[in-house]
């Protein structure tokens, strides 16, 4: 074989490593193209499906050991109770409508719970962990009604209030009867919490 022979045999094969070597490049830039059009249609997707609205409520700890509550919707009582636990805080949570109240005979001898244990504020509450014995539940009864509109509410407007127990033992399910102390038009909010709080 001559010289020229060689060299055009040795050109063909690099040729043809070229080509095999650009398919497979032109492969793995298409497969990444289609994972990264996946992955973005994903990020679209998921929270379309899912929804953007925010939870329903959100429990922090705080500074010596007070649990805070933002309460944004009355719902997933069952999943606040847990993180209420999660947090150190052993409780029993029920939301009623407006004008509504549990029957009193939730548990054994429950008890108002003492001051300072729930402090009530502007979208929430404080809870004092440390001021529940170990044997008792907190019960935290909510009735009102929902805020729909954006904008602040009228002052001086009650929309939710807030009964606090503390009772030993097992707490009972609500019998849900009628609130004679409710004051759904804002006329008398003395001793009823300030409108979204």
């Amino acid at each position: 074989m001559s010289f020229e022979e060689q060299l055009l045999m040795d050109l063909k094969v690099e040729f043809a490593a070229r080509d095999e070597r650009r398919r497979r490049t032109v492969r793995r830039i298409s497969v990444g193209a289609a994972v990264a059009g996946l992955a973005a249609a994903a990020a679209i997707a998921v929270p379309l499906m899912a929804g953007t609205e925010s939870p329903a409520y959100a429990v922090s700890k705080k500074a010596g050991g007070t649990v805070g509550v933002e309460i944004r919707e009355f719902k997933d009582a069952d999943q606040l109770e847990r993180d209420l636990r999660a947090a150190g805080v052993r409780a029993d949570i029920t939301y009623l409508e407006s004008g509504k109240q549990c029957e009193k005979n939730r548990g054994k001898s429950g008890v108002l719970a003492p001051d300072g244990l729930v402090t009530m504020r502007e979208g929430g509450l404080d809870i004092k962990p440390r001021l529940i014995d170990e044997d008792k539940t907190l019960v935290l009864e909510f009735s009102g009604k929902q805020d729909d509109e954006k904008e602040p509410p009228v002052t001086g407007k009650v929309f939710w209030k807030l009964a606090t127990l503390l009772i030993p033992g097992d707490v009972g399910p609500c019998v849900v009867i009628d609130d004679p102390q409710w004051d759904d038009d804002g006329s008398d909010t003395s001793g009823q919490p300030p409108a979204g709080s």
